[in-house]
């Protein structure tokens, strides 16, 4: 299993609150839903549909995954709803229980925040449920994709690059200093002005 990070960026490289005013005021960021003005149908919500079409399991940081287990759920009788629903789910926390993952969003797994890593290593050493490569999708949760990317554990970033700046905010990229390559494999511009980008770890 690939892990892949699919992310709605800021050009000044931003990730935090793209869904709405009070999603994450962390820091006193007041741009919440900053993405709504660019948001394309086809062109970003297809981005989605294709992650999402190629994922075995989807992957969050607790808090990230205790907004979308409030909002999805109520959503039943969509098909991309329905396909968010029904999908493999795993959630990293150390705060929430078991049976807190378990119930609050159906098929959903917790994994300790204390093994995570080890237990992300080999979850991405499991073949895919249908014998293809299927990804393990983590959407938001800049935390732990900042963690997945220092670790080398991130196979493929997806990037949906907004034009605009934030002026500061959550961001998904380390600050230890390390030199990390990656290779551009798509672009797809927006009648909006988003780019859907497509990057995978180069082999050197």
């Amino acid at each position: 299993m690939r892990i892949v990070i699919s992310e709605f960026i800021s050009l000044d490289g931003v990730v935090q609150a793209p869904g709405g005013p009070d999603e994450d005021r962390d820091g006193g960021f007041e741009h919440g839903g900053w993405t709504h003005p660019f948001f394309d149908p086809e062109v970003v919500g297809g981005a989605f549909a294709e992650a999402i079409t190629t994922a075995d399991a989807l992957l969050f940081g607790r808090r990230t995954w205790q907004t979308m287990a409030g909002a999805w759920p109520e959503r039943a009788g969509d098909p991309f709803a329905d396909t968010m629903n029904a999908i493999k789910k795993y959630v990293v926390s150390d705060t929430l229980t078991d049976a807190d993952a378990e119930g609050a969003w159906n098929n959903t797994t917790r994994l300790d925040g204390a093994k995570a890593v080890d237990r992300l290593r080999e979850l991405r050493d499991l073949p895919a449920a249908d014998g293809a490569a299927g990804d393990l999708l983590v959407m938001g949760s800049p935390t732990l994709a900042r963690t997945l990317i220092e670790e080398d554990l991130a196979d493929e970033l997806r990037l949906i690059v907004m034009p605009v700046l934030l002026g500061g905010g959550k961001s998904i990229f380390p600050t230890d200093g390390a030199k990390r390559t990656w290779e551009l494999v798509s672009t797809v511009t927006a009648p909006t002005g988003a780019t859907v980008c497509r990057y995978r770890r180069a082999s050197s």
